[in-house]
């Protein structure tokens, strides 16, 4: 049997770095949104953490601008080639795109947003149900296509979110209780038995327990 066979594939999840509107819009898929100076700081450091690591096979990226200005310095540190995948990108949320947070938690549907996400879907946009399903299915693509491998995947915060109540077998109404961070990194482990969150929304520090070596 080869040696990577026994290995579990490691998904390195990062969130893109701070932009502008972090905190106070909501952009979904809006083009035009870069990193803020901030940003590109923390995109540097998570770049820095996952630079450390002994080995990489990829490194993916939502096609979304302040996804990619966060993946491309971790693909730098890694000699690859980013590649871009559709499917990571931020839940479409239609009508609600360039909202400010403020006005969001002012509509009525907000409530059901955090309480019954799985019920939702956004005017002209996509379900969390879609969202979840679609980011689920690229990693068990990745999955079989890195097998015993790590990889990095960069993307937004509620997608990741989603992944990670997915490998906890937490159900989609209660995805809203997980956070993640800003160039946070969340460490998942899949076998072909099922997955195992190794670390969620960390800020700092070594990688190097998390499995890779």
């Amino acid at each position: 049997m080869p040696k990577t066979a026994a290995r579990p594939t490691l998904v390195l999840f990062v969130r893109h770095g701070t932009t502008p509107t972090t905190g106070v819009k909501l952009p979904g898929r809006a083009p035009g949104l870069h990193l803020s100076d901030e940003g590109r700081r923390q995109a540097e450091a998570a770049a820095r953490r996952i630079g450390a690591l002994p080995r990489v096979a990829a490194v993916y990226s939502s096609p979304v601008e302040r996804a990619r200005e966060t993946a491309a310095p971790i693909a730098r540190a890694r000699q690859l080639a980013l590649r871009i995948e559709r499917d990571l990108a931020d839940i479409d949320i239609g009508d609600w795109t360039g909202m400010t947070l403020e006005r969001a938690r002012r509509r009525p549907e907000w409530d059901v947003v955090q309480r019954h996400p799985s019920g939702f879907r956004f005017p002209g946009g996509e379900s969390f149900v879609e969202m979840q399903t679609r980011m689920t299915e690229a990693v068990a693509r990745f999955e079989e296509r890195h097998r015993g491998e790590a990889i990095v995947v960069v993307s937004h915060a509620d997608p990741i979110k989603a992944v990670v109540a997915h490998a906890l077998g937490t159900p989609l109404d209660l995805f809203q209780r997980i956070m993640i961070a800003p160039a946070s990194i969340t460490a998942i482990g899949y076998r072909r038995d099922g997955a195992f969150v190794l670390a969620l929304n960390s800020i700092d520090g070594d990688l190097g327990g998390y499995g890779v070596s």
